[in-house]
């Protein structure tokens, strides 16, 4: 099962293009920094990484779907258990969403712990008037508007490694200590949440819930012994940007001698770094994580085909996941050659939907911005091209925050452009908010049931 190449090292990269890496201006602090997280502990561990592979292998034959969800960038700035709880609240309300509408088992998987880097399509950006190095991160440096802030720090890698091992270590207290707990499904609603349309709707289903699991104790069934209703997994993942940081939590298993990404569950190459002869596909390759990688509306089927065979050349199920971002009015027409060009190839992909990044505009006031409307289009569209080619439409992949924020246009509660001053608080791009995910993942659940409804593909 082995991806590996003989000859693959973690620092093989290196020989490599390598896009959107900081130009550290102290190569010796660089080092010093790669060296402190070469010494860390593991962050996740090998074995963790298999049984998420084992549960996109599920999503890959049609007999599960993924959620994929969390914030554009993380911050240093808003570390808190409270915030951390209210993206996970979201998380498992969508999850019970889409698995109460579908009857399907969900795969949760944040984009948590270690989601604090960003690509930037300019180098420099204009803040008040003047022209500064265009914000790409926390982990890479700060986000104040001036020139000190800016400049490329590596130790703020280490930094980023103990803030993700915090949120980890309250991410499973929160899925294993009873707070996942299915018993306790209304309590997963938050206040300001639980007073709108989906908040309501969402309610009846709580209820509904509770009835079914009332049910089956009446009918004997020792509800205490049943693990799943009151433990999940929320697996980790984030974009695996900065080669440094990813180098550095890179280890051997003890178990299998294969290596491991240990920053991380999951990691996606992004669209703009996913060049099938540059540093990440190269990097990437080598290590057993399940990976995913973004294709754009310029993604042909040339680059599926280069994709999978050097990402997934065993072809293994559950270790490539593909994730779309090819915009609303695109997707039905640019997705079914890559669709195709898998299925030819015998390739067993995930195939997932990001409606997020392919739909963004500035308005006249300056701010960046989605339609919901947008969002839920490019969701149909992947739908009808997957369904039309024979392929589960296998997920969704979405930038939310568990706060009252107002980034998003649109909702079932319409967020208007005079409202996007209210509370626009993302460090990059603009997220759903709460009542905007739930809203969402009823009309996904709805897609999900039409398709079973269709006879949609449950593959081998």
């Amino acid at each position: 099962m082995a991806t590996t190449q003989p000859t693959w090292s973690p620092a093989c990269w290196r020989e490599r293009p390598a896009l959107h890496q900081p130009d550290w201006p102290d190569p010796v602090a660089a080092e010093a920094a790669r060296e402190r997280l070469s010494a860390m502990p593991p962050l996740v561990f090998a074995g963790e990484a298999r049984r998420l592979r084992e549960s996109l292998a599920q999503v890959a034959a049609g007999r599960a779907f993924l959620l994929q969800a969390g914030d554009c960038a993380e911050s240093f700035h808003d570390f808190s258990a409270v915030s951390i709880r209210e993206k996970l609240k979201v998380i498992l309300q969508m999850a019970a969403v889409l698995t109460y509408g579908s009857m399907l088992p969900v795969v949760k998987l944040g984009r948590i712990a270690g989601q604090f880097v960003k690509p930037r399509s300019s180098p420099t950006e204009l803040v008040d008037g003047i022209e500064l190095p265009s914000f790409r991160g926390h982990m890479v440096h700060g986000d104040e508007p001036n020139a000190a802030a800016r400049v490329f720090d590596p130790a703020r890698m280490v930094q980023g490694y103990h803030q993700s091992a915090s949120t980890l270590n309250l991410l499973r207290a929160f899925t294993k200590g009873g707070f996942a707990d299915l018993t306790k499904v209304h309590l997963w609603n938050q206040e300001f949440v639980a007073s709108s349309p989906e908040g309501r709707r969402y309610e009846a289903i709580a209820l509904e819930i509770e009835r079914a699991l009332r049910f089956m104790a009446a009918c004997g069934i020792d509800l205490e012994a049943e693990r799943n209703l009151h433990e999940v997994d929320v697996w980790t993942s984030h974009e695996g940007l900065l080669l440094d940081y990813e180098q550095g939590l890179t280890r051997r298993d003890s178990l299998t001698g294969d290596w491991y990404d240990c920053s991380a569950h999951m990691l996606w190459i992004g669209e703009r770094t996913r060049a099938a002869d540059g540093a990440h596909v190269a990097f990437f390759a080598g290590v057993h994580n399940p990976i995913g990688v973004k294709l754009g509306p310029a993604a042909t089927a040339a680059d599926v085909t280069a994709l999978c065979e050097a990402l997934n050349p065993g072809r293994i199920p559950g270790r490539l996941t593909l994730i779309t971002r090819m915009g609303a009015g695109r997707v039905e027409e640019a997705l079914p050659p890559l669709l195709r060009a898998a299925r030819q190839g015998e390739h067993p992909v995930v195939w997932v939907c990001d409606p997020m990044h392919a739909n963004i505009f500035k308005t006249e006031s300056g701010y960046k911005t989605r339609r919901f409307e947008d969002i839920l289009s490019e969701i149909q569209g992947f739908f009808a091209a997957c369904l039309s080619e024979g392929a589960w439409p296998g997920g969704v992949h979405l930038e939310f925050t568990g706060e009252h924020v107002t980034e998003c246009l649109g909702g079932s509660e319409e967020v208007l452009e005079d409202h996007l001053d209210r509370n626009y608080a993302t460090l990059c791009d603009p997220r759903l908010n709460a009542r905007q995910s739930l809203d969402l993942a009823f009309r996904v659940a709805e897609l999900m049931r039409a398709a079973e409804e269709r006879g949609a593909p449950h593959l081998p």
